[in-house]
């Protein structure tokens, strides 16, 4: 009995790590739908690269330096427990890697490819799992220090802050520091228009990482026998909560729509096997809700180039997550309890102040030593040709 416990374990985090893979094609096909066509073969490529760097520097460093397991040891030690070990590394380099391809649609359209590169080992193999060690493996004793503060740990089941608000906040300092895309913003004060290259990419982005998330916060549990019907149906509720609040913020465009299941999600991670179901559709809704005021303040009011929305919809939702779960978590409003509002807001500020420091840093250093920007040329011709040297549709192309 206890071997087939081990096998059904390994077998349900290898599924979980796989759905979270498959998020990274939608990833993709995200910045693909929304970039222009000049830069689709790029956002292509970004996601890939990223991944591939992402998975040799977390084996190699970043997995130790979060849970202090070293895998330069023999393969029948690492095949013990049918591998468990293993598989939940990929279950949560698949997390990891989202940092990453989040920063990839904020930066979009004139970041250099091997410095963002750079970026992305720094991040993966030291920033991210710095504070994914602090908060989901009690290192350097900080959930305890919260706990005799609060009387609770932080409490982020399936990532809100770790990853998502992590990720979005690490992503600001990139976007401000690498500047908005040429005539974005018009000495005039006019805004140039950037509308997507394709709705239909788009969306099927929205969609892959949709569905993958279900895999993303119920296989968050790790062993089969702390699977809970809960985490699912809180996360269907808040991406349809998320989904109608954008649809009505965003006054029917279908990029707000396409974005609002994912606002919803972010959100909803944190408390997801805490909250009642109600609760994650009023959580979602609120995150879609402020998915398209910021990023409506971010592109038009404050200037701030985030082509991806990834400040307002990684950053900012996650945050709300984060401290979300303190509140619609409480028994009072039909959670399950066991859980405290001064800690979450504690937790949620660490990582908050982490991510942009670590975004300052990493980002400030690349550009004050390589540059992170593609020249006005480079820029004018597209990523496609100036990095990849070829176009999304050359054939197509050619024949015009």
């Amino acid at each position: 009995m206890e071997a087939l416990k081990q096998g059904a374990d390994a077998l349900f985090i290898l599924l979980g790590g796989i759905m979270v893979l498959a998020m990274h094609a939608g990833f993709a096909f995200l910045e693909l739908g929304t970039v222009r066509r000049k830069n689709q073969v790029n956002a292509l490529v970004k996601i890939l690269v990223d991944f591939s760097v992402s998975t040799v520097v977390y084996f190699l460093v970043g997995y130790a330096v979060a849970y202090g397991t070293s895998f330069f040891v023999g393969a029948e030690v690492l095949a013990a427990r049918n591998g468990y070990e293993l598989v939940k590394f990929f279950f949560l380099l698949t997390f990891a890697a989202a940092i990453p391809a989040i920063n990839s649609g904020g930066i979009a359209e004139r970041a250099r490819f091997w410095p963002q590169l750079i970026a992305t080992a720094v991040i993966v193999g030291f920033v991210y799992p710095f504070f994914e060690g602090m908060m989901w493996n009690q290192n350097f004793g900080v959930q305890a220090w919260i706990k005799a503060l609060t009387g609770e740990e932080f409490h982020d089941f399936a990532g809100s802050v770790v990853v998502h608000a992590v990720g979005g906040w690490i992503a600001l300092p990139a976007v401000i520091l690498l500047g908005a895309r040429s005539n974005r913003y018009r000495k005039d004060g006019a805004i140039s228009a950037h509308p997507p290259s394709s709705i239909p990419f788009l969306a099927l982005g929205a969609w892959i990482l949709t569905v993958g998330w279900f895999g993303f916060n119920v296989m968050s549990a790790q062993t089969l026998d702390k699977i809970s019907g809960l985490v699912a149906v809180n996360s269907l509720m808040a991406m349809v909560g998320g989904t109608l609040a954008a649809l009505i913020a965003g006054k029917n465009d279908p990029g707000f729509v396409h974005n609002g299941p994912l606002a919803g999600l972010v959100a909803v991670c944190a408390g997801s096997d805490l909250m009642h179901p109600l609760g994650a559709l009023v959580v979602g809704a609120a995150a879609g809700t402020v998915f398209v005021v910021m990023f409506t303040l971010t592109q038009n009011r404050w200037k701030i180039d985030d082509v991806l929305g990834v400040w307002p919809l990684h950053g900012l939702c996650g945050t709300l997550g984060g401290i979300a779960a303190g509140i619609f978590g409480t028994k009072a409003l039909g959670g399950l309890g066991g859980i405290s509002f001064t800690a979450q807001l504690i937790g949620t500020s660490i990582g908050v102040a982490w991510a942009v420091f670590g975004g300052v840093l990493v980002y400030g250093i690349l550009k004050a030593t390589m540059g992170l920007r593609l020249s006005q040329e480079e820029e004018y011709d597209g990523a496609d040709l100036s990095i990849h040297k070829i176009s999304a549709s050359p054939e197509r192309e050619a024949n015009w």
